[in-house]
């Protein structure tokens, strides 16, 4: 099994270099970094005083890769949940924040167990995550993943700009569908007539 380093470094690659799309809330980003986490952390890598888009711009892989291990794996308590599902919840914090916790919450709740769905790792959501994964240790994983590309794709539809995240300009899958699946096995990818069905509705 890979290394959360080795999942980091990942992460990183995946994410890519320098953007600053005007649809995207993020902001200036790289790497996965956005400028609004630069300036929480105070990373004001020019030493001008605040934290620009230069700044960002700046910020190395190695940099990234900390900011990641520290403040969207370990602060979160990601380490704490069973191996298997880090891998996935990390991927997804680092895209989405607390909402992965969220979505694997919500995912405990529909198989039956009762816990409360903040975005917090605690006692009762590390203490039914590791109840999950004994009763459903050969699905939990994949299904964590589904209910991920579920939630892009209702993002998606709640919200028009963000489409071309979740569809490509000739209608494929776009990055953020292919990166939840990334991390379901492959019987449960959605066929490109299964992705174009689901996306119908967007005109």
């Amino acid at each position: 099994m890979k290394s959360v380093e080795e999942i980091a470094t990942e992460i990183v690659a995946r994410e890519g270099g320098f953007v600053n799309d005007p649809d995207d809330p993020g902001g200036a980003t790289k790497y996965g970094v956005t400028i609004h986490t630069m300036r929480r952390l105070g990373l004001d890598l020019d030493g001008d005083g605040q934290v620009t888009s230069d700044d960002v711009r700046r910020l190395t892989h190695d940099q990234a890769c900390d900011i990641f291990l520290k403040h969207y794996f370990r602060k979160p308590r990601l380490a704490d949940l069973p191996r298997p599902l880090q891998a996935s919840v990390f991927d997804m914090y680092v895209n989405a924040g607390s909402n992965a916790v969220r979505v694997l919450q919500k995912l405990f709740k529909k198989m039956g167990y009762t816990l409360s769905v903040d975005g917090v790792i605690g006692p009762q959501t590390l203490g039914v995550a590791r109840a999950a994964i004994r009763a459903a240790p050969d699905h939990l994983v994949d299904a964590y993943g589904i209910e991920r590309r579920n939630y892009y794709y209702g993002l998606a539809d709640r919200r028009p700009k963000s489409r071309k995240y979740a569809r490509r300009l000739d209608g494929g899958k776009g990055g953020w569908i292919t990166r939840a699946e990334a991390f379901i096995s492959t019987k449960y990818h959605f066929s490109d007539q299964e992705h174009r069905e689901r996306i119908s509705a967007w005109g």
